[in-house]
């Protein structure tokens, strides 16, 4: 039997079994996937015992990511770059770190809205926290000319700027409206929006309608962001498709079969949401 699973801190949260356990069956695979639950102190140790018990890998969730790339022997360019591993795969002992959130939110995009292409145009991107820097990846590595970062602190958001290079322009949160006719694309990386979390109050009267809006967010599946974009004729794409996307790779790696993304196993996802 091929193990694999998620481990955070905490677990129950993820949603990640169901994604996984879904590809297995449909597969018909002999494997399994399950939730770990490790605490902070004990992530390293952790990691250990599921190699030496013949895991193939784990994904990782909050708070190890950045963890994650510290106890790795290889880390993919792409995890280097954004600074976080959310895929962990084993072999001979060694551990390979990878970030699948950003071809995640690209194939998202890719399949939501087809017609979308990031150099088009300016990129608006609301936040500054680990979901940003991969997607801030994910677009420039698109090719998007230009990419206006904005966090509720200023600060954080002109430091991930600057670990990206010069096409990264910081406004601050209080003038995201003053930009919104000349962007091509709008993505929410905030928790803002969430259930359970505070509304984003985001004054769309200049939003253009030849924008593409789209939000990481997918509880609920469509947030007052995209509602308001899509009263505005904008193009809208909720988060569920990232969460998805980026389970593909990681499967693919630890149970040998590229799986697909399909409307069963979205549906089955938003039941249990």
């Amino acid at each position: 039997m091929i193990k694999a699973g998620v481990v955070g801190w905490p677990i129950e949260q993820s949603k990640s079994p169901i994604i996984h356990n879904h590809w297995l069956k449909k597969y018909s695979i002999n494997g399994s996937y399950e939730r770990i639950s490790c605490e902070p102190k004990d992530f390293s140790n952790c990691i250990n015992k599921l190699i030496e018990l013949g895991y193939a890998g784990v994904n990782i969730t909050v708070p190890f990511k950045e963890k994650a790339l510290e106890i790795s022997n290889t880390v993919t360019d792409c995890a280097h770059k954004i600074g976080a591993a959310n895929t962990l795969t084993f072999k001979d002992g060694k551990i390979l770190a990878d970030n699948t959130d950003a071809i995640g939110f690209i194939s998202n995009l890719r399949t939501q809205a087809p017609e979308w292409n990031a150099d088009k145009g300016t990129a608006l991107i609301l936040g500054a926290g680990g979901a940003s820097r991969s997607v801030i990846f994910s677009l420039l590595n698109e090719d998007t000319p230009k990419i206006i970062l904005t966090n509720r602190t200023r600060e954080r958001a002109e430091n991930l700027a600057v670990k990206f290079g010069k096409k990264i322009t910081v406004i601050d949160w209080s003038d995201i409206s003053l930009y919104l006719s000349d962007v091509k694309t709008i993505v929410n990386t905030t928790s803002l929006g969430m259930l359970g979390h505070s509304e984003l109050k985001l004054d769309t009267i200049n939003l253009n309608s030849e924008t593409l809006v789209t939000d990481i967010v997918y509880n609920p599946l469509r947030t007052v962001l995209l509602e308001d974009a899509y009263k505005k004729g904008c193009t809208t794409v909720d988060g569920l498709g990232m969460l998805l996307y980026q389970a593909v790779p990681g499967f693919k790696k630890w149970f040998g079969i590229e799986p697909k993304v399909t409307k069963a196993l979205r549906t089955e996802v938003l039941l249990a949401l």
